[in-house]
């Protein structure tokens, strides 16, 4: 499904990808771990086509589909999703308005039919059910006003609505309580735990693969991924720490 080889990429200049490769099948469930800077973030954003991160080496695909040929509305059409660590907010903009507009979006840019209204609600509720959210807050402008854990699930309630091939998730443990850490994790599992789709978890900790458990774990330092391993080696990083691990 997705296919990394030799990926190089550069933020102001300066190499932060230096070498990285990774294959994700359908069906599989991945996370990376490593220390702050090791370029977790960096390989997110690149794979989305975020502005300022540069392609110097290396190639990435989708189904076959060459990622860094496309336009970022382009790849999200394509199946790639992209859970940011810090989601933003749109004030004056309606979630829900937002959210099927987004979808909609999608679905032109694959030849698809519109959802109707009616199509989009009872989806938008199906969806929000599984995260434990009310209608009512999807009705407020896009993240204003909500927790770090309402912003989480609310973009979980995104991911479900848009339905992509893989879900690149960036931290989303990240701010989270008990509570919430467990209904993202179910939502997770719920949406995108299916044999045709497959999800890159990026954290730091373990918690996180407490509720969704990985295929693989690997460990990603200066710019490479330098260690992969089972669900154990998350165990590993958590008792002795990176630097032991990846020695």
């Amino acid at each position: 499904m997705l296919e990394i080889q030799n990926l190089q990429a550069t933020v102001a200049d300066k190499p932060i990808l230096k070498g990285l490769s990774l294959t994700i099948n359908a069906g599989e469930i991945h996370a990376i771990m490593g220390p702050n800077g090791a370029g977790k973030s960096t390989l997110g954003y690149t794979l989305g086509g975020r502005p300022g991160y540069e392609v110097t080496g290396g190639t990435a695909t989708l189904d076959g589909a060459d990622l860094f040929e496309l336009e970022p509305h382009e790849r999200a059409a394509a199946g790639l999703f992209l859970g940011f660590q810090y989601p933003v907010e749109i004030p004056g903009v309606s979630f829900v308005q937002f959210l099927r507009e987004s979808a909609n979006a999608q679905r032109k840019g694959r030849g698809e039919a519109p959802l109707s209204g009616g199509e989009f609600l009872k989806l938008a509720k199906e969806k929000a059910g599984l995260l434990r959210m009310d209608m009512d807050m999807l009705k407020r402008p896009v993240n204003v006003g909500f927790s770090g854990g309402e912003k989480k699930r609310a973009e979980m309630v995104q991911m479900g609505i848009l339905d992509p091939k893989i879900a690149i998730l960036d931290e989303t443990d990240s701010g989270l309580d008990i509570d919430a850490l467990r209904i993202c994790g179910e939502g997770i599992n719920a949406i995108m735990r299916k044999p045709d789709k497959a999800v890159l978890l990026i954290t730091h900790y373990q918690r996180l693969l407490d509720y969704v458990k990985p295929d693989f774990v690997h460990v990603l330092a200066g710019g490479r991924i330098v260690k992969s391993g089972g669900p154990e080696l998350a165990l590993e990083l958590e008792e002795h720490g990176y630097e032991a691990v990846a020695a």
